[in-house]
C-alpha cells in the first residue's frame, strides 16, 4: 500500500500547487510542502482496506512544521479528484481556523452639536469657578497678613 502513495502523492501535489517539495516520511507516507503558502499536506496509510489518510497543517517561520490541525481518510483508489478535494477541503479547514478572529466593534454614536456645547461651557463654567475660589483665597490670605 505504501507502495502507492509516492504515484498518488506526485499527482495530487500537481493539481494541487504548483511549486510544491514532495518527500517521504519515516513510516513510509508522503509530504507535500507548498512553501509559498505556508501548508503541508501528508498522505498516510490508514488501516488496511487501502485507505489513506490525509493530515494538514501549516508550515512556521524557519520552515518547521507545526503538528497536523486537520485529517480525514479517503479511499486511495477513490482517485486524484477525489485526494484533491479531500485536500482543499482540509486546506480551507485550516485557513479558517488559522484567521485570527474578527472582533466587531460597535461604533460610538456621535453626540448631537448640543451636547457638546454643553460640555464646552461646562468646562469653562467649572475653570471660572476655581479661578474665582483661588483668588478670593489669594485675597483672604493678603489681607490676613495685613497687607
Amino acid at each position: 500500500m505504501s507502495a502507492q502513495l509516492y504515484p498518488a502523492a506526485k499527482e495530487l501535489a500537481d493539481v494541487l500547487w504548483q511549486h510544491h517539495t514532495l518527500y517521504r516520511e519515516r513510516d513510509g507516507g508522503m509530504v507535500i510542502r507548498g512553501e509559498h503558502v505556508q501548508r503541508w499536506i501528508s498522505l498516510g496509510v490508514a488501516g488496511t482496506r487501502g485507505d489513506v489518510r490525509i493530515r494538514a497543517g501549516v508550515i512556521l517561520d524557519g520552515g518547521t512544521t507545526a503538528p497536523a490541525r486537520t485529517e480525514t481518510v479517503v479511499p486511495l483508489a477513490a482517485g486524484t479528484p477525489e485526494l484533491a478535494a479531500a485536500c482543499r477541503r482540509l486546506l480551507a479547514d485550516l485557513t479558517s481556523a488559522a484567521e485570527p478572529s474578527v472582533q466587531v466593534r460597535v461604533p460610538r454614536t456621535p453626540r448631537p452639536p448640543k451636547a457638546r456645547g454643553r460640555t464646552v461651557v461646562r468646562w469653562v463654567l467649572i475653570g471660572a469657578a476655581v479661578t474665582a475660589v483661588t483668588l478670593y483665597a489669594l485675597t483672604a490670605y493678603s489681607a490676613s497678613l495685613g497687607g
